[in-house]
Formats: structure tokens, C-alpha cells, sequence
């Protein structure tokens, strides 16, 4: 998949319409009726085989007829006749077809359409609207009218009730995209295209199903960088996996595990069309928020309770809790007798002094980062004055505000004036809170997007060599399940606290294990294809003497006899008793989903973890930020908390086992399922009980392939400058920031101005971030790295380059430290870069140089680079074919 030709489809000079016909309520009447009254300024060529004219404009009988090749063509034939018609018009020049049948053969069509490089949208698609250029090649009811928000749908029919929805409020598009099948051009095609298309604002999607997720993720986050990326999904999706022996399988459902992948490809998901539209509305209008709390200020006691109620419910944001200081502040502003109360009730007589005053001081308010203004008509205050003085309150002082004026005709000119304004406004206090915490969400998601986490966690070193003879002990087993102390010793080489234990194989063994490790003992059935052992008595505690070992055991293998008598009994597992009181029980695991490849699970705990279901989903790889943000979206998290007697659990250990757990993954992808359950956690730490764990051979399927690339170790390597010192050259990581920020101070002004073409004041903070935090799919940026004087290291220089979706060009940039030139740091970046490039299959690389950079120029000239004709004589354009 990739963007090649796509300008054919949404830029086209010319359409030809391939079974254009005056037959009533046909596709061939509709889309010629449609792009004639769409203004198209091009040529609009109907065929037909019988008609002289169509809808007035002259016809042609056959492809070869055509005065000109069309750069898109609608075919409105039957899917049988497409084969033949993309041939022939590929072999005339067209390079974008859109099929409106949904029958045919697909593969027949991709194979006719391939040769000459004809993108394809369809089958069973509605068409493509581009109204800023009068193009309506859809066989719509209703047109679109022009606008700053491009909707990409699977589904025709939705698009018809989208355009119908739409045009009576007024909502444009600058493309409306009706993907059908999408046997050739997809989401993550259309995404990419859209990612750098200064008409487009932000990006809707309606989906139904995802065939192949890969481009999708890649997509997703570069067009997430760029502009909003918000979306639908039709329904739940399926799960129809068989339930399988691991609790974090059963756990990370496809629906799970797909708003874990729309969370870290920094976009939103809503529940439908009116959501949708309104989210976006809202981003679009709203003021970037500190944080996620909402304090609400109205003048009817019931109207706001309304939207305290809908805060009540889980989705994100909080109420805030407002001062001492900010409750007598408020109450200086009041009548007599106010009660100081959450919401601040302004009483039915509020005017737009009232308002104004209480505005302020919520703004100003420290504990506050978002206020919802609310304003129920009554027969003692004035709906516009109020709006007015909300309005001049905001322009005055700032702050994130959103208003709900409720009612119909009393308040519709107060609606008008937020709307001219440009303040978010809602015609129910409970979809001016939804639309807030659309706001908390995506800004969430986001900040995932843009993450950029603290260094290694200290005293982390990975025992890799023991955990990779684990590994391959496990692929040598019959269905890759690892012993308990084999799963428990994986975990250990991760810095991951165990309770240690033994494996026993007869009730022998049981007593002498017990005896080894001293009472109390805890006994467990060692079965690896039975995960719910207290299911069947599998499982007996508080062992206190052999007898007692031995009673147990011999009861668990009578239990298991009757009840289950095809597990494969190993023996049991024998381990000493724990006694953490105020320890709260976790379950963390691996699982693989069918499309976005690799999950982490974590939620609470314990034997009831099914019934529960208190569980998040993400994907790896983890730093510390992201792990917290995890458990933060669990129920779980908030027993986590101090209460009473019971000391809060380290909530830093917790997130670390999350973070170790991802970096085993990484490092050893062959494990395909782990489960830890229970993961006891409290004020001293955290403690893995029982543990389970599968292993398999890779492969390179979705299901094993990570959605986001993790750190490419291998790419490492030593180098040495000219004067014979070391230094590493290496991927970026995010944590490299502080050295990059660095390497940025200790750059002469006219370096700087050279590589960024301008004057360069201040780098912020987010963009540092994402010169660091890069998308190993789409960019690659090497750094050579060395210790500094502090003993953290130091950037030298930066090579990175910047490849298109198709792999066909990869723009290069490269920044050498101004005292370190002349040392060789050029050279090997740049000779790292290519060899990168080349090892990807990227057909050429290419620069922009400023002129009165010769150093540079002369750098690529020496690394077979060719200068070619710039059309900006300050700016030498130089290739390297690869």
C-alpha cells in the first residue's frame, strides 16, 4: 500500500465515466449527474457503446475512443466487465479508477489494474467528493459542501447518511472518501495522503474492520502528529477465539487490544456520527487544557447537577475540588446566605456581572483546568448578557471554557454569539461534558504519542543469556509451556521479584520439597495445560507438617483424577508461604492479539480475575509514564491508595514489573502468552506468586509483529574518529532528549540556520520530543554517542532520515556538532544512513542544502551523491540512487 498515483484520485485534471447512462436512478445517470453539477472545471468524459450523449455531454463508444487519457475514471459497469475496462484504460494512462460494483472478481481487477499503476478504489464503493474542486465522482442523493474536515468510511450507506446528516448544519468536507471493499487503497493510504494536505484539519474515520494493521499503525501516527485523527467503529469487534489456558488471553479481547492501538496511534475514538462531528468541533474550538479537571458554574441548581452526574460516570476528567481560597474568593461575589457547594450555584437572578466575577476566579484558580459555564432561561436573567460577559470574561483572561446554554428559542442568540466567538457551546450540560473529556482524552493520547520518558530504570541489567537457555528449554518442549521455576527464573533475569519455588513430580518429592524450604508451604497441582487450578481443588495453603503436605497432595490428584482426568499432571509446585497483610493481589501478562500483534495486560487480581474483568490493555514497548497511565485506567488503581491503617502500595514497583515485563518481550519475542496472577503489591514492593508462560518460534504474522517497532538494538555499533577515539553510533531513543537539547546549545547560530534554513531561537520542548521520539517504521535517525564528562552521554551528531510510505525516497538531514567537524563524524553518519536505507529496499535518498552550505554539499558529493536543478536557487537539491 503506499500514496503513489493518489493525486489521480483526489486531484484529477480529467474523468472519464465508464458506463455513463440517462437510465433513471442508475449509477452511470447519478455520477454524471453528480459531477456536472459539481462544477468540476475539467474535461468529464462519458462512455457508453450505444449513447451519442450523455446527460448533453458527447459520448464515446469505448475506452480507445477517449480524446484523452482521464486521470480518473468511474466505472458504473457490472464487476465483471472491470477487468477488461482497467486494462484497457491503464494501457490509455489512467491511473486511479474507482469501482462502484461490489460484485466481481477483486484479484481479477487488482491483477488488470497493477501493471499500470492504476490505484483502485473499491469494489463496492460510493466515491470520492473533493469539493474545493467541484469534484463529486459518488453516485450520491446529496452533495458535500466544502470544508476543513476529510471522512474516510468502509461503509457507502453510512456515507449517504453522513452527507444527508451534514449538509443542513452545515458541516463541509474537504474530501469525503467512501472506501468500499478496500481491495487496493485502504485507511492507512488515504491517512498518509491526508497527513500533509494543508485543506485538511483533521481526519474522520467510520470503520468497519481492519484486514491488515501494520501500514494502518505506521499511518495512524504520522497523521496523529499533524492534525486530529478521530474516529468510529462499527459495532464491537467479534471474539471468537476459544478460550484458551492463559487468563491474560482471555483478557486482552481484539476490542480491548484495539483501543490500546488507537491510544498509543495518538487519535480518539468515539461512539458515533453525532460524537464524532461534535469531538472534533470541540477540538477544533476549545483551549488546550493543564490538566483534567472540570469545575462547573451555572445558575439552576439541577441543570448542573446533571452535569455533575455525567461526570460521575467512568470516561475520563474529574470534578475539581475547589480551595479554601477559591470558596471565600467566591463567596466575597455572592448574595447573602450563599452556600458554598460543588457546582458553584449562581442562583436563577445571576447577571452578566455574576457571571463575569465567578468566571474569573474559577480561571484563576489553581485547582482548575477546565470550566463548564451552564445557563438555564428563567424570567430573571438575560441569556445574551450572560453569554457576553462569558465571552469578554474568556477574551480578557483566558482559560479553557466551555458553555451549555439549555433550551431551544430563549437561548439560541447566545448560541450564535459563542459560535462567532469561537467558544465550544452545547445544547445539554451532559454533551458539553462529553465533549470535555473527548478533550482530556485525546490530549492523553497525545501526550502517549509524544512520550518522552526518563532514563533506563536504575539498576536494570537484564540477565539476557539465562533468559534466552530458558527460551530455548521452552521451544524444545511440547507445546512451548515452561515449567513454574523456569517461568519464575525468566522473570527473575528481568529484576522482577519471585517467590521462590520447587517442582516436586510425585507426593515423595512434595514432603521433601516442604522440608527444604520449611513451613508454612503453599501446594499447587503442576499442570501447564490447566490454568484454573483452584477450579478443582488444585491448590492448598497454609501447610503447616508433612502429614498435611502429604494429605493435601494425594487429595489434589484424586480431585484431578475424577474431575479432569486428561490433564497432563507434572506433579506440583511447592513454595514457601507469604505473608504480606496488607498486600493487594494483581494479575500482569502477555498475550498476542490476531492484528495488533503483542499485549500487556494488567488489572486486578486474584481468583475471581474473570469474573472482575477490572483490566487495561497496552501495547509494548513501555517506559515508566506509559506503565502508570496504565494502571491509572483501572479500577484497581484506586485501592492502590492509603486507606485507614493500610499503607498505599508502591505504585513505582508496580509500574516497573509492566516496564521489565515489555522488555523481556522485546528481548525475547517468542514468548507468545505469560500470565502472573496473583502479583502481590504493597508499601515494600511487589511479589510475582504464581507465574505461567508459553514460548514459540517466530514468525512474521500480525499476531508476533509489534504495532509500534521497539528500540532496533542491532543497529548498534562502535566507530572511531580520526583521532583514534570511541564513540557509538546507534538508533535515537527517547531518552536521549536532555543530550539532543544539548547538542542543540553547543551549535554556532549559523550552524543551526543551515541545517533548519532560518534563524533558530528556542527548540521547545515538544519539538525535541519529536526529534527524539521517532517512529522506527517510517524514520530512522542515528546519533553517534559518547560518555561525557559527567558520565551521562553526549551527542555528537545526528544523521536521520525521513522515508515516504511507498519506500521509494528518504529525505536526509545531518547534524554535526560545530566544534566536532573535521573528526569523521560526517562521513560515518552519513555512510551508516545509506547502508540503513539500502538494507530497507528505499529506492533513492535525496537532500535540500542550503547554497552557502558547501561543507555539506561536498559531504554528499562524497558519498555519490548527484546535484540536481532546484527550482529555488538558494537551495541545492542532491540524490544518491541506491
Amino acid at each position: 500500500m503506499s500514496i503513489r498515483n493518489l493525486s489521480y484520485l483526489f486531484e484529477p485534471t480529467s474523468v472519464a465515466v465508464i458506463g455513463a447512462s440517462d437510465r433513471p436512478r442508475s449509477a452511470g445517470t447519478v455520477v454524471m449527474r453528480n459531477l456536472l453539477a459539481g462544477g468540476f472545471k475539467g474535461p468529464i468524459m462519458p462512455v457508453h457503446p450505444k449513447h451519442r450523449a450523455v446527460a448533453g455531454v458527447l459520448a464515446y463508444a469505448h475506452v480507445d475512443a477517449l480524446p484523452l487519457a482521464p486521470d480518473l475514471a468511474v466505472l458504473c459497469t457490472p464487476g465483471a466487465a472491470a477487468p477488461a475496462l482497467l486494462d484497457a484504460l491503464g494501457r490509455k494512462g489512467t491511473r486511479a479508477a474507482v469501482v462502484i460494483a461490489a460484485d466481481g472478481d477483486k484479484e481479477a481487477m487488482l491483477a488488470a489494474a497493477a501493471p499500470h499503476g492504476i490505484r483502485l478504489l473499491g469494489r463496492g464503493s460510493l466515491g470520492v467528493l473533493v469539493p474545493r474542486i467541484g469534484l463529486d465522482a459518488s453516485f450520491s442523493h446529496v452533495s458535500a459542501l466544502p470544508g476543513k474536515v476529510a471522512l474516510v468510511s468502509q461503509s457507502g450507506a453510512l456515507c449517504s447518511a453522513v452527507l444527508d446528516w451534514a449538509r443542513p448544519r452545515g458541516i463541509g468536507f474537504s474530501h469525503f472518501v467512501s472506501l468500499g471493499e478496500g481491495a487496493d487503497i485502504d485507511f492507512a493510504d488515504v491517512m498518509d495522503y491526508l497527513a500533509n494536505d494543508d485543506q485538511t484539519r483533521a481526519v474522520l474515520l467510520y470503520i468497519e474492520d481492519i484486514g491488515a494493521r501494520r501500514n494502518f499503525m505506521a499511518a495512524a501516527r504520522a497523521c496523529a502528529r499533524n492534525k486530529p485523527v478521530l474516529l468510529v467503529r462499527a459495532g464491537s469487534v467479534a471474539d471468537d477465539r476459544p478460550v484458551g489456558p492463559f487468563l491474560a488471553e482471555a483478557l486482552a479481547r481484539p476490542e480491548d487490544s484495539f483501543n490500546a492501538a488507537i491510544r498509543r496511534a495518538g487519535a480518539l475514538r468515539v461512539n458515533d456520527i453525532n460524537e464524532l462531528f461534535g469531538a472534533v468541533e470541540t477540538l477544533a474550538r476549545a483551549r488546550p487544557m493543564k490538566g483534567n479537571r472540570l469545575a462547573i458554574l451555572s445558575n439552576g441548581g439541577g441543570t448542573a447537577m446533571m452535569a455533575k452526574a455525567e461526570m460521575g460516570d467512568p470516561g475520563g476528567g474529574q470534578i475539581a475540588q475547589l480551595s479554601e481560597e477559591t470558596l471565600r474568593k467566591l463567596s466575597a461575589l455572592m448574595p447573602r446566605g450563599w452556600v458554598a457547594d460543588d457546582p458553584v450555584d449562581l442562583g436563577v437572578d445571576a447577571d452578566g456581572k455574576r457571571y463575569a466575577e465567578t468566571l474569573r476566579v474559577l480561571i484563576e484558580a489553581e485547582e482548575v483546568d477546565a470550566i463548564l459555564v451552564v445557563h438555564a432561561p428563567n424570567a430573571m436573567s438575560d441569556p445574551v448578557e450572560a453569554a457576553q460577559s462569558v465571552i469578554d470574561t474568556q477574551r480578557r483572561h483566558g482559560g479553557a471554557v466551555l458553555t451549555s446554554w439549555v433550551g431551544e428559542e430563549a437561548v439560541a442568540p447566545a448560541r450564535k454569539q459563542f459560535a462567532d466567538a469561537g467558544l465550544p457551546t452545547y445544547d445539554t450540560p451532559g454533551r458539553a461534558v462529553r465533549a470535555f473529556r473527548h478533550q482530556v482524552n485525546y490530549q492523553r493520547n497525545q501526550d502517549m504519542l509524544m512520550e518522552t520518558p526518563p532514563a533506563h530504570l536504575s539498576g536494570f541489567a537484564a540477565a539476557k543469556g539465562t533468559a534466552r537457555l530458558i527460551v530455548s528449554r521452552g521451544l524444545a518442549t511440547p507445546g512451548g509451556l515452561l515449567s513454574e521455576p523456569d517461568s519464575k527464573a525468566m522473570l527473575a533475569a528481568y529484576g522482577i521479584p519471585v517467590q521462590p519455588s520447587l517442582l516436586a513430580r510425585s507426593v515423595d518429592d512434595a514432603v521433601k520439597a516442604a522440608e527444604t524450604l520449611g513451613y508454612p508451604i503453599a501446594l499447587t497441582l503442576a499442570a501447564a495445560d490447566l490454568a484454573r487450578k483452584w477450579d478443582i481443588g488444585g491448590v492448598a495453603l497454609n501447610l503447616e507438617s508433612a502429614e498435611a503436605v502429604r494429605q493435601s497432595a494425594e487429595g489434589i490428584l484424586r480431585r484431578v483424577g475424577a474431575q479432569r482426568p486428561q490433564t497432563q499432571v507434572q506433579g506440583f509446585t511447592v513454595q514457601k508461604m507469604v505473608f504480606r497483610p496488607h498486600a493487594r493481589q494483581l494479575v500482569v501478562g502477555i498475550a498476542c492479539d490476531p492484528l495488533f500483534g503483542p499485549m500487556l495486560v494488567f488489572g486486578e487480581g486474584g481468583r475471581a480475575v474473570e469474573v472482575v474483568r477490572d483490566h487495561t490493555v497496552g501495547l509494548p514497548p513501555l517506559n515508566l509514564p506509559l506503565a502508570r497511565g496504565m494502571i491509572a485506567r483501572t479500577r484497581v488503581s484506586r485501592l492502590l491508595d492509603a486507606v485507614g491503617p493500610r499503607p498505599a502500595a508502591n505504585r513505582d514497583a508496580i509500574a516497573e514489573v509492566l516496564v521489565r515485563l515489555s522488555s523481556m518481550l522485546v528481548d525475547n519475542p517468542e514468548i507468545v502468552a505469560c500470565d502472573i496472577n496473583p502479583l502481590f503489591a504493597d508499601e515494600t514492593g511487589v511479589l510475582a506468586l504464581d507465574v505461567r508462560m508459553r514460548v514459540a518460534p517466530k514468525d512474521d504474522s500480525d499476531l508476533r509483529h509489534f504495532s509500534i517497532l521497539p528500540y532496533p538494538a542491532e543497529l548498534e555499533e562502535p566507530a572511531r574518529l580520526h583521532d583514534g577515539s570511541a564513540v557509538v553510533l546507534r538508533p535515537i531513543r527517547p531518552e536521549d532528549m536532555p543530550a539532543h537539547a544539548e547538542l542543540m546549545n553547543r551549535m554556532t547560530p549559523q550552524d543551526l540556520r543551515l541545517r533548519f534554513f532560518g534563524q533558530v531561537r528556542q527548540i521547545h520542548h515538544h519539538q525535541m520530543a519529536r526529534l527524539t521520539q521517532i517512529d522506527y517504521e517510517r524514520e530512522m535517525a542515528f546519533v553517534a554517542s559518547r560518555p561525557g564528562k559527567d558520565g551521562q552521554p553526549e551527542t555528537l551528531g545526528v544523521v536521520r532520515t525521513v522515508t515516504d510510505p511507498d519506500n521509494q525516497r528518504a529525505e536526509l538531514a545531518v547534524l554535526v556538532r560545530s566544534d566536532m567537524k573535521g573528526t569523521g563524524l560526517g562521513t560515518m553518519l552519513m555512510d551508516k544512513i545509506v547502508t540503513y536505507q539500502k538494507t530497507k529496499g528505499t529506492r533513492a535518498i535525496y537532500a535540500q542544502i542550503m547554497a552557502e552550505n558547501t561543507a555539506m554539499i561536498r559531504l554528499a558529493m562524497k558519498g555519490g551523491f548527484k546535484r540536481q536543478r532546484s527550482e529555488d536557487p538558494d537551495v541545492v537539491e542532491m540524490v544518491l540512487d541506491l
